[in-house]
This record gives structure tokens, sequence and C-alpha cells, in this order.
């Protein structure tokens, strides 16, 4: 009858075989692990860095669970140590030796310091020692493995994700300031500068957050230290969340911006000199335009009775004085401060030649309704020769009253108006002479 221990019933031998051999392989994958894990790049950054923050208060957990560990495993290997002398004492081990080997395997019979672990929140103190089973010695190891790895993990994941990348964006930043600095933008005196010197101090901040305290732009996907696998089983790669790069997205979209107003600029000042010189032609041909309007309202009061006649504006003296200054701003390189105003002239200069425009079709309408009536009178005298009406005294009568009208002055345009439609009236076909008849019949 077998042996009865702490462990239950006393194993046989090939029960006891099968055990040592399950646990050397598991011995030897926790070693595995634990070097995996000695070894892992987000560790030696770990002990090597000032850290501060959530980082720091979480890894000087995880860096005790970690000295735990290998006490942990040592504390293993000599249980098996152990196990295995019992063993090797008698090719065909006794019932003592069975009892021994059974309590050895599957009993309380491992002796360790008592530690609270990392996934238990207990008022109760932990034990000074406790006497466990080596299938417990694993759970515990594997609760501190699960702790250590994702530390170390989720800090390795946000240190490969971000300092790179903020230090190239310092990097274009950087660039991008001399380009600003280069088309007069300067602290103090434009937005944009403030707004890059703002940029910077939050790029650097963030790096230096990066480097102390990575874990505060890590974003769990599950709660830590939870649900992790075992010691030998569990991955080294990323643990499940996502590094929180809303900061860095954001201060890459804002230099995205200041850059696209920049290249703005920078085209600006290729192209302020033959802007400049579009504003100036659009307003000399606005002169010129308001010009051929005076002229033609001095011909209207002298060539046109009874018409009111609007005056013609001046010239715009104060958008020239806008253009002198945006000369001056061209001259001192400060684009920053032309770019508005060029947009500004060039809608103002566009405007003053249509409002010249206006003027001149407003003031020269009297002598384009004189030409209308002075064409419709010369097509109405051709068609009069069409019509074989062109000898009549009254077709003549009246074509000659319209004329004089048309060609006096000053003309009475609602008198000549009058008279070429009378003109048009009076336009009627010839009466065909009646047909002759010979001997009662038709020619």
């Amino acid at each position: 009858m077998a042996l009865a221990g702490s462990a239950g019933p006393a194993m046989n031998r090939e029960e006891v075989d099968r055990a040592l051999v399950r646990l050397s392989a598991e011995r030897e994958a926790v070693e595995a692990a634990l070097l995996s894990l000695q070894d892992h790049p987000g560790r030696r950054l770990l002990e090597g860095a000032a850290l501060s923050g959530r980082t720091k208060e979480r890894w000087s957990v995880a860096e005790q669970g970690l000295t735990l560990l290998w006490a942990l495993f040592d504390r293993y290997s000599e249980a098996l140590a152990s196990a295995r002398a019992v063993r090797s004492r008698r090719s065909r081990p006794g019932a003592p030796e069975l009892a021994e080997l059974s309590e050895l395997l599957g009993g309380a019979a491992v002796t360790v310091s008592g530690s609270q672990l990392p996934d238990v929140a207990s008022p109760v103190p932990a034990r000074l020692v406790e006497q466990v089973s080596l299938a417990e010695l694993v759970n515990r190891m594997n609760a501190w493995y699960a702790t250590v790895l994702e530390v170390v993990n989720a800090a390795d994941a946000v240190w490969s994700a971000l300092p790179a990348r903020i230090d190239l964006l310092l990097a274009e930043l950087g660039r991008v300031r001399m380009l600003s600095g280069s088309v007069g933008v300067q602290p103090g005196v434009h937005p944009m500068a403030d707004d890059l010197a703002e940029l910077n101090e939050e790029l650097t901040a963030l790096r230096a957050e990066v480097l102390a305290d990575p874990l505060a732009l890590w974003r769990p996907g599950r709660v830590p230290a939870q649900g992790g696998g075992g010691v030998g089983t569990a991955s080294l790669s990323a643990p499940p969340g996502a590094v929180d790069t809303a900061r860095f997205d954001r201060a890459g979209r804002a230099l995205d911006g200041v850059r696209v107003e920049l290249e703005g600029l920078l085209r600006l000042r290729d192209e302020a000199h033959e802007r400049l010189q579009q504003v100036g032609d659009l307003l000399q041909r606005a002169d010129a335009t308001l010009a051929e309007a005076r002229r033609a309202r001095g011909e209207v009061l002298a060539k046109i009775a009874a018409t009111e006649v609007p005056a013609v504006p001046g010239p715009a003296s104060a958008l020239r004085e806008r253009i002198v200054l945006a000369v001056e701003l061209q001259q001192t390189g400060q684009w920053h401060r032309l770019a508005p105003l060029l947009d500004t002239l060039e809608d103002a200069a566009a405007k003053e030649l249509a409002r010249a425009r206006q003027s001149l079709t407003e003031v020269a309408q009297p002598l384009a309704v004189r030409a209308e009536l002075r064409g419709r009178l010369e097509a109405y005298k051709a068609m009069a020769a069409r019509l074989g009406v062109a000898e009549d005294p009254e077709v003549i009568e009246r074509f000659e009253k319209a004329r004089w009208l048309l060609w006096s002055a000053p003309c009475d345009l609602r008198a000549a108006a009058d008279a070429v439609g009378r003109f048009q009236q009076a336009l009627r076909p010839a009466t065909k002479p009646a047909a002759t008849y010979q001997d009662g019949q038709g020619a």
C-alpha cells in the first residue's frame, strides 16, 4: 500500500520519472525565458534611464520582481535537484523513496521567502517564510514574469516608436525656422514665429517625457499584469496596446500648416515683382479708361442735347499710396506683411478697372444710342432701294429729316429716334402698273 503524505497518495516509479522529465523541461524553458528577459533591450534601457512618474513607479515593482524571479527560479532548481538526488539513490526506489519523491514533487516542500503577488491586492501582509509546492512556485513565477515583461515590452514599444520620430520632427522644425527667418518671420513680430517657438518647446518637452516616463504614453489593451503568458510561454514581442502619439501627431500637423504658409511666402518672394507690375498695369488701364470716359463725357455734353451725363470719378490716389507701401515691403523683405496687402491690392485694382469701364459705359451711352440710330437709318435706306421706294418724295423727305437730326449738334436723341421710326414706316413697296389688254385678251 502506497504511503500518503501532504501531496496525497504516493506516486509510483513511472509517475515519478514522468514528473521529473516534465519538470526538467519546464525548468529549461523557464531559464531560457528569464535569460531572454535579462537581455531584453527594454530592460537594459529601463535600468540605465533616469525614470519618473508612472514608469518609475511600475519599474520599481518590476525590478524587484525580476530579482525575485531569479530567487524563485533558484529555489525551483534546488528542489528539482533534491528530487533527482533522491531518485538516483536506487534504480528501483522503494516505498520510503517514493513517498519522499511524492512530497518533493507534489507537496509543499519548497521553502521560499514570503512575497505579495503583483496582481493580488490584499490588506494581509505577506509571511516572511512560506512552504509551497513546485506548482505554486511556477504560478508565482508566472505572475511576476507577466508583470516584468509587460513593463519592459511597453517601455520598449514607446521608445522604439517616438524618440527617433520626435528627433526627425525637431530637425524639420529647425529647417522651417531657418526658412521663416529668411522671409522676415521673427518671434514677437509674426505669430507664425511664435507658433514655431511653441512647437519647439512642446516637442522638446515631449521627448524628455518619453525618455523619462514612457509608460505615460502607453495605452494597454488590457489591465496590466492580468492574463499574461507564463514563464517560458509568454512572447517577448510587443504587448497588446498602442503608443499614444496624439501630441506628436498634433505637433506634426501644426508644423505642416506652418510649412505650407511659409511656402506661400517663398512663392510670394519669387512672384512679388511680377504681381506688383500686374497691379500697376491694371491701374494704368483704369486710368486710360477714365480718361476715355472724360473725353466721351465732353463729347456727349457738346453733341447730345438734353442729356444728364454722370460725372467721371477721379483716379484712385489712395490705392497708389498703398502700392508705394507694398514696394517698400518688397524691398525690405517683409513678405509676411506684403502677402495680405498684395492680395488686397490685386482685388482693388481689378475693381478699379471694372469701375472705370462701368463709368465709360454709362457716360458714352448717348453716343452709343446715336450710333445705333445712325446704323438703323442706313439700313432702312438700303431697304428703301431694294423696295423701289428710294425716289419717293415722302421717303426722301423723312430720310433727310432723320439724317439732319442725327448728324446735327447738339443731337436731340428722342426727336431723332422718332424721325428714324417715321422713315421706317414710310417704306412701302411701289404699286405695279395695271396689266393691258388687247382684243379682250391679256398681254
